[in-house]
């Protein structure tokens, strides 16, 4: 059976006199491996792109995680040099992006940045240099050059019984916690109207959410699930039901197309 096509989302970054559209091997070979899905890199080019035509096309979306934050303006904050670097072209890709994948029923999996340009995108807002505000621990990546020190599990999160996470991770229905990585500066700071916290850890900070009434599977994590996804359980859990979703969302749009 083929491989079903899950768009994901691109870095913009400058070097030696151009602009490339990226984004890591780690997302690539999570959605190859884990999710047993094709990745198809979508460049930030903003409103230049017909969104509806490329979701014609594809099973699933998964938003990355990035170093640049999501522009404060775009949730009534300040930019500053502190909180950058920002990637605007970026946002004015993934904001549209996130809604309409929803509106679509597509399958949906954001990851960090992910995640605060789900956030954004639906009207809530984000909280810059947690680090810094009072009761909250931080969320930084420890210092090193090694990637799996970087990435390495570093708390705990509570699930909340029920949720997409729950049942994602297969937990009782009086839920339970995973433990996860931490690599972020930004984090939820209003949760969106149409959005429900799956998660949170012991400060506070909103670690997972879906959306109340999306027509497909969604889930947002503020950690790094795809860094681990070949030998944690929870990451690896999380990507096969992002593939199971794309999977059966191509199925019913191939049964569609042949009725309609």
């Amino acid at each position: 059976m083929a491989y079903p096509v899950v768009l994901v989302s691109a870095d913009v970054r400058h070097d030696e006199g151009h602009d490339w559209h990226c984004a890591a091997s780690n997302y690539l070979n999570a959605a190859l491996n884990g999710s047993r899905a094709m990745p198809l890199i979508l460049p930030s080019l903003g409103p230049a792109l017909d969104l509806d035509s490329v979701l014609d096309r594809v099973d699933g979306v998964l938003l990355t995680g990035s170093r640049s934050n999501v522009g404060p303006e775009l949730y009534g904050g300040e930019p500053s040099e502190e909180n950058g670097p920002y990637d605007p072209a970026r946002d004015a890709t993934t904001l549209p992006l996130a809604q309409r994948t929803l509106e679509r029923g597509i399958p949906l999996l954001a990851i960090c940045r992910g995640m605060q340009e789900l956030n954004v995108a639906l009207g809530g807002t984000l909280a810059t240099e947690i680090q810094t505000l009072p009761g909250r621990g931080d969320h930084r990546a420890a210092v090193s050059d090694e990637q799996d020190v970087r990435y390495g599990l570093a708390h705990d999160i509570a699930v909340a019984p029920g949720s997409c996470l729950a049942v994602t991770l297969g937990l009782p229905a009086e839920g339970g916690s995973a433990r996860v990585n931490s690599l972020h500066r930004q984090a939820v700071l209003d949760l969106a109207p149409d959005l429900m916290a799956d998660a949170v850890a012991q400060d506070g900070t909103i670690e997972a959410a879906h959306p109340r009434d999306s027509a497909g599977w969604a889930l947002a994590t503020q950690w790094h699930p795809e860094y681990w996804v070949a030998s944690d359980a929870a990451s690896a859990r999380i990507f096969t039901a992002f593939g199971d979703a794309m999977r059966d969302y191509r199925s019913r749009r191939e049964n569609a197309g042949r009725t309609g």
